[in-house]
């Protein structure tokens, strides 16, 4: 059996989490805060159009991944699993936001499974990384949307 590796990275906003939800939980709006150049639905889900079963698609310049929600609770809880796009046997990760005071505290924990034995680690410490900047980067764009009146 390979071996999980598990992340968890947290940031906090003073944007409501309302603010903050459509952001992660709409594909067509990471493109509008991330670094990626296309991000879109493949297939719609339950509820439509981005609930579970939904595939979203992210990416940059001709590259991408696929992604499927598993879990789709307005406005707190989004969950995923990687389909492509990732050198991994298994990824799945979940994120919760919570009301912190008069702002929202991002929670975003994932577990992996490897697709190359030996590289978990190095696989983890990438998509942490990139977890953590997805999280700063929307708290920030919700703040910068609430402060402009959006």
């Amino acid at each position: 059996m390979t071996r999980r590796y598990e992340f968890e990275v947290s940031a906090r906003s003073s944007a409501p989490v309302t603010a903050l939800w459509p952001l992660l939980g709409e594909a067509e709006r990471w493109k509008e805060w991330s670094w990626m150049t296309h991000t879109s639905l493949l297939r719609q889900g339950d509820p439509p159009p981005d609930g579970v079963g939904a595939l979203r698609r992210f990416g940059l310049g001709p590259g991408g991944s696929q992604e499927e929600v598993v879990a789709f609770e307005p406005p707190h809880h989004l969950g995923y699993v990687a389909v492509r796009g990732l050198p991994v046997r298994h990824y799945r990760a979940d994120v919760h936001l919570h009301q912190d005071g008069e702002g929202t505290r991002l929670t975003w924990h994932g577990v992996v499974d490897p697709l190359v034995p030996g590289t978990g680690m190095l696989v983890c410490a990438v998509l942490r990384r990139m977890v953590r900047g997805f999280a700063t980067r929307v708290c920030a764009y919700a703040e910068r949307q609430e402060a402009a009146g959006r």
